[in-house]
């Protein structure tokens, strides 16, 4: 892992701002750092690798301008080699890229390491875990997504658990620094699985941002994740 940051501690619910109400971006970061909260994501989708379009560096600046949480940038477009260096300047802590869209994922991973930030690479649900496991050694999180990406609110998908204990095996046996996360559909029942599944990282969106008391929301799934993990950290 660069020494230039870390991730923060321990298991951690991250809430996704897809799902926040951009009207009120500033009182939804407000309330997720009361509740907690010590990692924030950005979802970046260009409308080509996903079928959706969202944030730009921009959001990346008022978040770490505003508070002083982990960014991660997750990016859904299909050039994210080039895409990498406007988030790296904008401050986030960790960039994570896809497999699926760069052409040369370990030359990726290295540059973003060199730049001082945290590398992450993420599977979609039809990549096995597989194509992932030689990259273990260069990445700071592998993220396995666990809905179709590309918009909020889509239905777990508990095949991709096994992928999840896929790599929480190879992590654990060979004693990476690397974290393990799970992205799309996380509630109270679905973290409780990925936890016992080996994931140490939930991003949630609706669950957080669309539940009356965000706050609550954030430390029930909270405590959902830590009853069910049993993992090494």
């Amino acid at each position: 892992m660069t020494t230039a940051t870390r991730r923060p501690a321990g298991l951690q619910v991250v809430p996704s701002l897809l799902s926040a109400d951009l009207a009120r971006l500033g009182a939804c970061l407000d309330a997720a750092c009361k509740a907690g909260a010590a990692w924030v994501s950005v979802d970046v989708m260009d409308g080509h690798f996903v079928p959706n379009i969202s944030f730009g560096p921009d959001l990346v600046r008022l978040i770490k301008r505003r508070t002083g949480l982990f960014v991660d940038a997750h990016l859904m477009v299909s050039n994210p080699e080039e895409a990498a260096s406007f988030f790296v300047a904008a401050g986030a802590d960790m960039v994570v890229l896809h497999l699926e869209a760069c052409r040369d994922p370990r030359a990726a991973l290295r540059r973003l390491r060199k730049a001082g930030v945290l590398a992450g690479l993420a599977i979609k649900p039809r990549t096995p875990a597989a194509r992932l496991l030689p990259l273990l050694g260069e990445v700071d999180l592998a993220l396995v997504m666990t809905v179709e990406p590309g918009f909020a609110g889509a239905k777990f998908l508990e095949p991709m658990l096994a992928k999840v204990r896929t790599l929480r095996r190879v992590i654990d046996a060979e004693g990476l620094d690397c974290g393990l996360q799970v992205d799309g559909g996380i509630n109270a029942v679905t973290i409780a699985a990925a936890a016992a599944a080996g994931a140490d990282s939930f991003v949630a969106g609706s669950a957080v941002f669309g539940a009356k008391d965000i706050g609550a929301a954030f430390r029930a799934l909270s405590g959902k994740a830590k009853i069910s993990f049993n993992h090494k950290t």
